[in-house]
């Protein structure tokens, strides 16, 4: 049985800097990007700490695939897989499952 694995997708702001991102465990990894648990990562740096995005997917491999897709496709397509779910663009993490 393959683990769950989640590809998520934080901001600070609507017309802002977009980070895609991968887990095994999204609350735990949400909360870090949050506590600037990692000070000198990039999503510290532009203070990504908005949870805008998520998406459950069986397997960390076919997660990571999923990841490199997104990271590798246009704006305007992370825009509006962002607005599919989140129109208003509102912090997702205190709806987590």
């Amino acid at each position: 049985m393959a683990k769950t694995a989640w590809v998520y997708i934080t901001t600070n702001r609507r017309d802002g800097v977009l980070y895609i991102g991968v887990t095994s465990d999204i609350k735990g990894r949400i909360a870090k990007h949050k506590s600037k648990h990692y000070a000198g990562s990039f999503t510290a740096q532009y203070n990504l700490d908005k949870l805008v995005y998520y998406e459950k997917i069986d397997g960390m491999v076919k997660a990571i695939e999923r990841e490199k897709q997104l990271k590798g496709g246009p704006r305007r397509n992370k825009v509006a897989l962002i607005e599919g779910l989140n129109p208003e663009w509102m912090d997702l993490f205190g709806e987590l499952p």
